[in-house]
């Protein structure tokens, strides 16, 4: 079956705003172009638009960054999941036993994003936003989405067996991290739970205790959700 043909001027306007989908705060035009590989006078156009409908706007400085339409969905998507009000309070549990960020991610095609977060109440702590998506290249929650979602793939079986992932500089060379699966009573794959610190508090002493702290909130979490 033949590929169905899109809206060339909304992949357009869709390619300009992923690339502020790594975190990035703020971008010139020519780091736009750069990375879309579209001219300047076409960016400008679809800026034009964009702006308009509050999902970019322009500072003083000539950079652009996300408009407050782009919150305004994000918090939309995350109420969709009704999972508020269940992971929330988790997270805030988690933060202050570990004393560390803890985040819920979900897998969301070949990307994983961060549905929610909790952070320590310390002055040096691994700071995470809330609807970030990252790639599945690196991190200790990229690679449990990655082994409980591609249960074909052999390679990922030593992360399934032991249950959980670490990843120590991986994504960020000073963060640590450790990470479980969060799955429905039915065994569905719903996201992975993560805390994420410092890499020089992350000793193997302490890693048992998050190991822990993660695995009674996956075991109570877990009978909550339908699936």
């Amino acid at each position: 079956m033949a590929e169905a043909k899109g809206v060339e001027a909304v992949e357009r306007s869709l390619q300009i705003l992923n690339c502020f989908a790594q975190g990035q705060k703020s971008l010139t035009l020519a780091d736009i172009a750069r990375e879309t590989g579209l001219y300047k006078s076409t960016i400008l156009r679809i800026i034009i638009s964009l702006e308009r409908f509050r999902y970019l706007c322009r500072s003083e400085d000539g950079r652009y960054r996300l408009g407050h339409a782009v919150g305004h969905l994000s918090a939309s998507y995350r109420q969709a999941f009704d999972l508020d009000t269940i992971v929330r309070p988790v997270l805030e549990q988690l933060s202050k036993v570990t004393g560390e960020t803890a985040s819920f991610y979900r897998l969301e095609g070949e990307m994983r994003v961060c549905l929610y977060r909790s952070e320590p109440d310390r002055s040096i702590r691994h700071t995470i936003r809330e609807g970030v998506s990252m790639s599945l290249d690196h991190g200790a929650s990229s690679k449990v989405l990655k082994a409980w979602s591609m249960l074909d793939d052999d390679t990922l079986a030593p992360i399934r067996s032991a249950g959980f992932a670490i990843s120590r500089g991986e994504r960020d060379p000073e963060v640590g991290a450790i990470a479980v699966p969060l799955c429905s009573i039915d065994g569905t794959l719903v996201g992975a739970l993560n805390v994420s610190g410092p890499l020089s508090r992350f000793t193997d002493a302490k890693l048992d205790e998050m190991l822990h702290a993660l695995q009674a909130e996956q075991s109570r979490l877990g009978q909550q959700l339908d699936g």
